[in-house]
């Protein structure tokens, strides 16, 4: 048994054996054996973002290029969706988001709770396996905001324009946020950095008074430079949100530092995502403008995460991860103005069912196991933390949790496998698409991108279906649905299947 082999055995031993007697495990070795885990997910951040991804990347990032040395970068990860609320959801539950309530779109800062009640989380199954569990960033899973009147909506207006939010009450708790959802430490706002509330939510209780409103706010550096108006708290500064989440999630590893228990901590990042906001050392740092300024920003919140680990003395055993919730939004003007690909040579962006919508770098960082960087091909997607976690610890998945999550364990801990980690892969536009990616192959349900890029409307000429090889046509150029109609029945069986089962795993 080699030593990867002899750690995944260890894990699941440590889960399995009593607590008491003489083959009791001591603390002490329990979290030898169980590494903790560190996930950081970006914000709107794309494949060519990364240097160690994209040799023409415009933006220097020796972070994250440090950590594809030292560990895994996977080459053909995706994000379960192309844009941030159900990639969060499909992150914390291994399942789909278009199972939920949500068919399309995200949610707003105070739209009621997106993962139901008594549902498995990555931190509920964490937690079953002994582990403390945070969450430290953009949560954007909705709330269930205390009310003053409960027979009153919690605002007025249109979900994107609201008006009036007299009826909720800042002092009350909030809850259907991460306390609620396994995790025993939380530090959040409610979603993206420019939808309002701007407030900070500690342990289910917003940590300052809301007193203030602002309104509609453009910049002048970029197109990038905005945020919606909205209710924000005294304590809140846009400029400073990063850095501020950053902060916090150093202080809660280095807290850890002496406990004997492993750690789960999810950090899911407001940045690059609108506004755009690096700080003043960032600035001009980089040849794709202010966004990709603010991409440097992100890299060095990666610096700050792996010196934490380091002075805690976890680095050598904490599984590092980094990820993004989905592309870049990054047009074709962008690249004019900057030269910069965002997507890397992929079509598409955020939004789209073309590869730049999902197609997401993913990092892997293990120093006891992973010894030096390598690069994977495997087709994983950001639903698969939960197989990976159950697998890692040995636990098995219930029927009714993680319905689309596959292992990719074996890859981490460099064990060999006869087949893939997944048998198809589904991807979700934010106009509520389909694709469906097996093996070189993806087949897309849609005429255009299924979302910004090519609307559904603008592409009323084109054929109602794409099939492209990927291997051949990474750019998505040559729909090849007319020339292999079988395929193209084959892949839209098993999507359908898919997608009606209610499980793909």
């Amino acid at each position: 048994m080699n030593t990867t082999t002899k750690l995944a055995a260890g894990a699941a031993m440590a889960i399995m054996m009593p607590t008491n007697g003489m083959n009791s495990v001591s603390a002490a070795e329990k979290n030898k054996a169980t590494p903790n885990i560190v996930y950081i997910l970006a914000d709107d951040m794309g494949y060519g973002d990364v240097g160690a991804y994209s040799k023409e990347c415009r933006v220097p990032t020796p972070a994250l290029d440090s950590l594809a040395a030292d560990g895994i970068a996977f080459t053909d990860a995706h994000s379960n969706s192309a844009v941030s609320t159900p990639t969060r959801y499909g992150i914390l539950t291994g399942r789909y988001a278009f199972r939920s309530r949500l068919k399309n779109g995200v949610l707003v800062g105070h739209d009621p709770s997106l993962i139901e009640p008594g549902r498995e989380t990555v931190a509920t199954l964490l937690h079953k396996a002994g582990y403390k569990t945070a969450c430290v960033g953009k949560w954007h899973l909705g709330l269930d905001w205390a009310l003053r009147d409960n027979a009153k909506p919690p605002y007025t207006g249109n979900a994107w324009d609201i008006r009036d939010t007299g009826n909720i009450d800042y002092t009350g708790p909030v809850h259907g946020g991460p306390s609620d959802h396994g995790f025993d430490y939380s530090y959040i706002i409610p979603a993206s950095l420019d939808i309002a509330p701007y407030v900070y939510i500690e342990n289910g209780r917003v940590n300052s008074s809301v007193t203030s409103h602002v309104d509609d706010w453009q910049g002048e550096k970029a197109h990038g430079m905005w945020y919606r108006h909205g209710d924000v708290a005294e304590n809140f500064n846009h400029a400073e949100c990063l850095q501020h989440l950053t902060d916090r999630a150093v202080e809660y590893m280095a807290s850890m530092a002496n406990g004997e228990e492993p750690f789960f901590l999810y950090f899911p990042l407001t940045a690059p995502h609108t506004p755009w906001l690096p700080s003043a050392e960032f600035e001009g740092r980089s040849g794709a403008g202010v966004y990709g300024d603010f991409v440097c920003m992100v890299d060095d919140v990666v610096r700050q995460v792996r010196e934490a680990l380091d002075r805690a003395g976890k680095l050598e055993n904490t599984i590092l991860i980094f990820t993004t919730d989905n592309g870049a939004s990054w047009t074709e003007e962008d690249i004019r103005q900057t030269g910069h690909r965002a997507n890397a040579h992929f079509s598409g962006r955020k939004s789209d069912i073309w590869e730049g919508g999902h197609r997401v770098p993913f990092i892997v960082s293990w120093p006891a196991v992973i010894k030096e960087g390598r690069k994977s091909d495997e087709v994983i997607c950001t639903t698969d933390l939960m197989a990976t976690c159950a697998e890692m610890t040995g636990q098995t998945l219930a029927d009714n949790a993680g319905e689309d999550s596959f292992s990719f364990w074996k890859v981490l801990t460099g064990e060999s496998s006869a087949s893939p980690v997944r048998e198809a892969t589904v991807h979700h536009s934010i106009d509520g698409y389909f694709a469906l990616r097996q093996g070189d192959w993806v087949y897309l349900d849609a005429r255009g991108s299924g979302g910004w890029t090519l609307p559904e409307n603008k592409a009323a000429d084109l054929p109602a279906q794409q099939l492209y090889n990927l291997r051949e046509d990474p750019g998505e150029k040559n729909n090849l649905a007319d020339t292999y109609p079988e395929k193209v029945r084959e892949m839209r069986s098993l999507l359908k299947r898919y997608v009606e089962s209610g499980r793909s795993r």
